[in-house]
């Protein structure tokens, strides 16, 4: 029988009427499986749920960039595992009536801890049934105790290869995906081998593609995203590079134009209406 605990932390933004507050919420699942040969050790699914004080049916799972795993244990965790313009501008999802969860790979999929590079959880479990299943154990803890009945998926640079795969695995189950910053060509230990060629007709629910015109990361092209994406891509347009062309402060992660594009995410969610140019 699977086991599920739940922890909570009351946190952030309560500085003025004029912001949202959120309650920050542990939520931790024992898959019923274990890992290790010799300590079988169980395997939790966590994620934290930035839970809105204004009552809401909309939930946002959030899969980050590098390197991919949140390793989570508490809802301290959060803000390092979003990336700078998902933690800069939380506060309007909350404002908008939109709980933004922040999701974690399994604790068997965690690998050796930093400054090793990540050497799990990659396509070969991203793109399994596996992985859907896991992430269904938190919709249905967001569903069956918080309320929420539209669930969204949303997927930055690394964390693009579960969003599109969890929008094919899990359908209608979702209310709709959100792909930002998408890889479109594996790194040289096999990240990101499973997206070349995706088939997007094959997820059933809304999608939006949200990419900067002039992302200079060799893993990212814009051209490549905008050949597939159709009536579905969000370019944006301006900003301030600086760094690491595949870091978080480039124009791969919106830099300059943080807040533009997440009130965009959010007009998508909630009208379906692409913003096809944001920046300008």
């Amino acid at each position: 029988m699977r086991k599920a605990f739940l922890a909570v932390a009351v946190t952030l933004f309560c500085v003025s009427p004029a912001r949202a507050q959120i309650t920050d919420v542990l939520i931790e699942i024992d898959r019923g499986r274990t890992e290790g040969i010799f300590t079988k050790s169980p395997v939790f699914q966590r994620a934290i749920l930035a839970k809105p004080a204004k009552p809401t049916d909309t939930a946002l799972l959030y899969f980050r960039g590098y390197p991919g795993i949140a390793r989570i244990q508490s809802v301290a965790d959060k803000q390092g595992n979003l990336q700078p313009f998902m933690r800069m501008n939380q506060r309007i999802f909350a404002e908008e009536g939109i709980a933004l969860v922040v999701m974690d790979c399994p604790t068997d999929e965690w690998g050796a801890p930093p400054p090793r590079p990540p050497t799990t959880c990659f396509d070969n479990y991203r793109s399994s049934k596996e992985h859907a299943d896991d992430v269904r154990s938190v919709i249905a803890r967001l569903r069956d105790e918080h309320g929420y009945s539209k669930i969204y998926v949303m997927g930055h640079s690394m964390g693009s290869v579960s969003s599109r795969w969890l929008a094919k695995n899990l359908g209608k189950e979702i209310s709709g995906s959100i792909h930002s910053g998408s890889m479109n060509g594996p790194t040289r230990d096999g990240f990101a081998n499973s997206v070349s060629g995706f088939s997007y007709d094959t997820i059933a629910a809304p999608v939006l593609h949200v990419h900067h015109e002039s992302d200079s990361c060799s893993l990212t092209p814009y051209f490549t995203v905008k050949g597939y994406a159709g009536e579905n891509l969000m370019t944006v347009r301006g900003g301030v590079p600086g760094g690491d062309p595949c870091g978080a402060a480039h124009l791969h992660g919106f830099q300059g134009r943080e807040d533009l594009v997440v009130r965009s995410i959010i007009s998508w969610i909630k009208t379906k209406k692409v913003d096809r140019i944001v920046g300008e």
